[in-house]
């Protein structure tokens, strides 16, 4: 089935950073026949709401964007929560687009499920090929299994799902909160609050040596879109920039455009993380994507929600 601007285009967790980037896309570009519901209105964790739900609506097209998600924190202290969760939310999202006849499919995933000391750039045969990063394994595995969902439904019943596997991602609607965030709106956050409350300084974790690639979230609303116009025999792609960055170098980056110096401080009894991930995207830039937004433009968007968020929660 060829994508139209009618088609019907189900985005589960749209209320989320990524979910709410696909919206103002697909809006923006003419798509007016998108599915939407919220988790107080439809439970993706009831297998029987789930599948009752995709057999009433009968999408033409599913894009996964609802996780449990979080930061190093969250991932290592609610491991058990993170792993059911996850499983539960595409078993049911993915079976029920099977049984529905839901022909393509976008899965949407996390540059966590490669192994801690893969080669870099990482390539998508590395998948498997070594031990994961333990602060975020639950999650990982969940993703993996994911992908390999889509992968054997794909083999076994000829369907078309897609496996997009995003590096860091960052953008308005993010959450900033301190203990389940990502490292980025951490990092926001605790300029801004030490700015703000006149400190001297902030502490992060590890020692900051950590590279890390980032993506503005818009870029893979429009991957999203590619894809699902795009005829591929490949399940899994993965989606990126190519540029990598130090925790610090991004702190010194951040404090600049919020005009602040700050003394920086390392937690070296926290964990780093994994040391370094950054994504080979020859594949997905030999299918022909490409990201559009440049790190100081698309934190420059993110920096001014952030603020704007700040701004309105005082209100």
């Amino acid at each position: 089935m060829q994508i139209k601007k009618s088609s019907k285009i189900y985005i589960p967790g749209h209320k989320g950073m990524v979910g709410s980037a696909l919206v103002r896309h697909f809006k923006k570009s003419g798509y007016y026949n998108l599915i939407l519901k919220n988790k107080n209105s439809l439970d993706l964790l009831d297998q029987g709401k789930v599948f009752k739900f995709l057999k009433k609506t009968k999408p033409d097209f599913i894009i996964i964007a609802a996780a449990r998600v979080g930061g190093i924190y969250a991932n290592d202290n609610f491991q058990a929560d993170f792993i059911y969760q996850n499983l539960a939310i595409q078993n049911n999202l993915i079976h029920g687009a099977f049984l529905c006849g839901v022909k393509k499919l976008i899965f949407l995933g996390s540059s966590c499920i490669y192994p801690k000391y893969s080669t870099q750039p990482i390539p998508e045969n590395a998948l498997l090929s070594g031990k994961l990063e333990k602060t975020n394994e639950a999650y990982a595995i969940a993703k993996i299994a994911g992908l390999k969902l889509c992968e054997f439904y794909n083999k076994q019943y000829k369907t078309n799902y897609i496996c997009l596997m995003p590096t860091n991602l960052y953008g308005p609607n993010d959450n900033y909160n301190l203990y389940n965030s990502h490292f980025l709106p951490a990092l926001l956050s605790k300029i801004y609050l030490a700015k703000k409350n006149k400190k001297k300084y902030i502490t992060l974790w590890g020692d900051g040596t950590p590279k890390r690639e980032l993506m503005f979230v818009d870029d893979l609303a429009i991957a999203c879109e590619f894809f699902l116009k795009k005829k591929t025999k490949y399940t899994l792609i993965n989606i990126g920039t190519g540029v990598e960055k130090t925790i610090l170098e991004y702190s010194k980056i951040i404090m600049k455009k919020n005009d602040v110096k700050l003394k920086i401080k390392f937690d070296k009894k926290k964990p780093n993380g994994t040391p370094r991930k950054i994504l080979n995207t020859y594949l997905a830039k030999k299918l022909g994507w490409k990201p559009k937004f440049n790190l100081d433009k698309g934190l420059d968007i993110t920096i001014k929600d952030y603020k704007k968020k700040m701004n309105n929660e005082k209100k």
